[in-house]
């Protein structure tokens, strides 16, 4: 074993495969057959090869394989010892696990059913996980259903306090869920760290079908996990992905009482959750729905500040259009001395700092804010920028003035009055801070 400091890591070594068996009194064995073989039969589902060795070397099909995948890891050691970035340390890479858990894992139910006749324990674990956590990260339903027949407990938890339910995470694993209601699986069974349940996992995957499911066996739609957290707290803090799913999800649990307003441990309501991942059409269905616009968490951010914080790493998902969406429905604007830190935050989606600057009537721009702006930023939008300084002791247009006026008049209700006026569409966005590329 060897340490480093806090310097850059080095990748993992790999090194040859060991398989070896754990063995003690209870599971003696005169097998002249390499464990590896066992092993490769589990591996790629031989059920002839297998049947052989347990036939004639591996009677007891309750052993423990010990994988050596000599892959040397760095992991930290003791953050409260050495601090945040803790002491990196190279270790040997170890796993524990039985021939059942094996069938289970590669979804080989030929295999499966053949152990648990020669009475393999379906709720053996030493490695941490049990057969069902395995064929329920698998989504394989075949092998869920057999080893509920053999009396599998639905609810086992593994070394890190998950029930299998926890673990129907992918929408292959829609099935096995099911299985596991049908067969006890308590659905609101927190797991023993975070305290989430079912519910939480489906709205951290975004899985519509596993939530309804849930909800439709009595899931308790606002339970709380130990931060605080409800299924659409959760929900709103995911990346959004393709299509419309965490917008389904986000609907059925309100349309099942979700509180729109829910504060975690650190006071952030969905809203500051879905504005800090900039899902735009979350934060827009929250806002339709009431959600405070103006919320304030522990440390003083609004979703505005949620959004401004992580522009600049959401830059691929367009963040400008949360910043925008958030002030036509009535947030409250950054105080304009502390504009010159949101440039030097987000300097580099010039969209956010154009749809802010024209939020005010009037603003002064100041020279200390060219240097703010990085100089390979304002290369890389040189015609936003130059429009944007040549402003610095000058008035604003009357057409913006105008703008300003109108939307001061219409204040929080933007987003549903000035769709309304009697005049074209570019002038709908122009009112709505749709951004330009220029700043006039």
């Amino acid at each position: 074993m060897g340490s480093t400091g806090t310097g850059e890591l080095p990748g993992p070594v790999t090194e040859k495969l060991q398989i070896s068996l754990k063995l003690d009194s209870e599971h003696p064995v005169t097998a002249h057959a390499p464990p590896s073989r066992y092993y490769m039969a589990l591996l790629m589902g031989d059920l002839r090869s297998l049947e052989v060795l347990t036939d004639r070397y591996y009677q007891d099909v309750n052993l423990v394989f010990e994988i050596s995948k000599n892959e040397l890891e760095w992991q930290v050691k003791s953050q409260a010892s050495y601090g945040l970035s803790g002491l990196w340390s190279l270790e040997y890479k170890q796993e524990l696990t039985t021939p059942l858990c094996l069938a289970a894992r590669q979804g080989h139910t030929a295999c499966l059913r053949h152990l648990l006749r020669r009475r393999a324990d379906p709720n053996l674990a030493p490695g941490g996980h049990g057969p069902l956590h395995e064929a329920c990260l698998g989504g394989h339903v075949d092998c869920v259903e057999l080893l509920l027949e053999h009396r599998a407990d639905p609810n086992l938890r593994s070394d890190k306090g998950l029930a299998p339910l926890h673990l129907c995470t992918t929408q292959d694993s829609l099935g096995c869920a099911k299985l596991l209601l049908r067969s006890g699986a308590t659905v609101n069974l927190p797991s023993e760290d975070g305290g989430e349940t079912a519910l939480h996992m489906a709205a951290r995957h975004c899985l519509c079908d596993h939530a309804h499911l849930y909800l439709r066996h009595g899931a308790h739609v606002d339970v709380r996990s130990a931060w605080e957290e409800t299924a659409l707290s959760v929900l709103c803090g995911q990346a959004p992905g393709a299509g419309e799913g965490s917008l389904q999800l986000g609907r059925l649990l309100t349309a099942h009482g979700a509180n729109i307003d829910a504060r975690d441990e650190m006071r952030r309501s969905p809203l500051h959750k879905a504005c800090g991942a900039a899902n735009v059409d979350l934060a827009r269905f929250l806002l339709s729905r009431g959600a405070d616009v103006n919320a304030i968490d522990y440390n003083g951010i609004s979703p505005l500040g949620c959004a401004l914080q992580s522009a600049v790493f959401k830059r691929e998902l367009r963040p400008h259009l949360t910043v925008q969406l958030l002030l036509n429905h009535g947030s409250q604007k950054i105080w304009p001395p502390a504009f010159i830190k949101v440039l030097k935050s987000c300097a580099a989606v010039p969209e956010i700092i154009e749809v802010l600057f024209n939020s005010y009537s009037q603003i002064p721009v100041s020279e200390k804010w060219v240097e703010a702006v990085p100089e390979e930023v304002f290369q890389q939008h040189e015609l936003f920028y130059e429009s944007f300084f040549r402003l610095a002791g000058t008035v604003r247009s009357l057409q913006h003035l105008c703008r300003s006026a109108i939307r001061n008049k219409f204040g929080g209700e933007c987003h549903r009055l000035i769709p309304l006026l009697p005049v074209p569409k570019p002038l709908h966005d122009y009112l709505l801070l749709d951004p330009e590329g220029v700043v006039l």
